[in-house]
C-alpha cells in the first residue's frame, strides 16, 4: 500500500497502483527476483508488450482501465473514430482548456503529472533514491562535467504511475539541447523496487537534455523508463524556442519518471513538499502545478 499526500486536502490517500500485488511478489521473493533478473527488466520483455499495446487487440483493455482507474476521459482529446490502440489511449492529449498552468515567470511548475519528491542543497555525488540508498549524478547522466554544475542545487523527481497522463512539459521557456539517450534495462520505479533495486535510476533506460530557461537558468531534464515502457518519445525540436508548458515528449505504456535538476539558488521548492520528502512522502502534482519559485 502506497500513501501519498494530497497537497489541496492536506490528507493521506491511498494510490491505487495496477498490478500492484505482482509487484510486491516480483521485488520480495526469491523467486521473483530470478524471473526479474532472467525476465521482466530486459528489453525484449517491454518491446513484446510493447509491440501488443500498439496493436488494435489491446484497445479492448481501454475501458476497464478507465473505470478502474476513475479517469476522466473529459479532459482528453479523443479521436473521432476512438483510440487504435491501448498505447494511443495510454499517451493521450490533454484538452487545451484543460491545460491549466500556473503562468507567472517567477513560479516553477511540474512537468507532468505524478508523485513527487524534492531535496534541495544536493550532493551530486550522494543523491538519494530512498534512505540508506544513493546514487551519483554523474552516473545517471554519463558525464561528470555537467554534473558538477549542478552541486548544492535542486533535484525534483516525478513519478507517473500508469494511470497517470503520460506526457512531460517544458517548466520554462528557452531552448532545449538535443537528447542523449542512455541504454538499460526496464526495472519498475514503484516505491516497492526503488527500496530493493540499488541504482535503480542508473540502471535503468533513460534520456537527458538541457532546457536553457529564461527563468531558472539550466535546468537538467531526466527521463527514466521503467517495465514495460515501450518508449520514451522526445516531440519537441532541439534548439528552437519552446514556451512554458509546451510539451516535450511521452512515454508509452507503463510507470515512468521525469527528474529535474536546477543549479544553486535559481529556485526556492515549496514547503510542504520539502517537509513531505523529509518524511518520506510523496505529495501528488499536476501537469502545470506551482511546485516553486525563484
Amino acid at each position: 500500500m502506497i500513501n501519498v499526500y494530497n497537497r489541496k486536502t492536506q490528507k493521506y490517500e491511498v494510490e491505487q497502483v495496477p498490478g500492484e500485488s505482482y509487484i510486491n511478489w516480483i521485488y520480495s521473493s526469491p523467486l521473483g527476483m530470478k524471473i526479474l533478473e532472467l525476465l521482466v527488466k530486459k528489453k525484449i520483455t517491454s518491446r513484446i508488450f510493447g509491440y501488443y499495446c500498439d496493436r488494435a487487440i489491446s484497445k479492448r483493455k481501454i475501458r476497464k482501465f478507465v473505470d478502474e482507474y476513475n479517469i476522466d476521459m473529459n479532459c482528453f482529446e479523443i479521436p473521432e473514430r476512438g483510440f487504435h490502440s491501448f498505447n494511443e489511449f495510454f499517451y493521450r492529449k490533454l484538452k487545451k482548456q484543460k491545460l491549466h498552468l500556473a503562468c507567472e515567470k517567477n513560479i516553477l511548475i511540474s512537468p507532468c503529472d505524478g508523485k513527487i519528491l524534492a531535496y534541495e542543497n544536493i550532493d551530486i555525488k550522494m543523491l538519494i533514491q530512498i534512505k540508506g540508498m544513493t546514487y551519483s549524478l554523474a552516473e545517471l547522466i554519463g558525464d561528470d562535467s555537467i554534473a558538477t554544475a549542478y552541486a548544492e542545487g535542486s533535484c525534483l523527481i516525478v513519478r507517473l504511475s500508469p494511470s497517470n497522463y503520460h506526457r512531460f512539459h517544458f517548466v520554462d521557456q528557452g531552448t532545449c539541447s538535443p537528447t542523449t539517450k542512455i541504454k538499460g534495462f526496464y526495472y519498475s520505479v514503484n516505491p516497492t523496487s526503488i527500496s530493493r533495486i540499488r541504482k535503480l535510476f542508473c540502471a535503468n533506460k533513460r534520456e537527458w537534455s538541457i532546457l536553457h530557461s529564461e527563468n531558472f537558468g539550466e535546468i537538467l531534464y531526466v527521463e527514466v523508463g521503467a517495465t514495460f515502457v515501450g518508449s520514451i518519445i522526445q516531440t519537441y525540436n532541439p534548439n528552437t524556442n519552446v514556451k512554458k508548458g509546451d510539451e516535450k515528449g511521452y512515454f508509452k505504456f507503463g510507470g515512468s519518471t521525469v527528474i529535474l535538476f536546477l543549479k544553486k539558488d535559481v529556485s526556492r521548492i515549496d514547503k510542504d513538499i520539502i517537509q513531505q520528502t523529509s518524511k518520506g512522502m510523496e505529495c501528488s502534482v499536476r501537469m502545470g502545478e506551482r511546485i516553486g519559485s525563484n
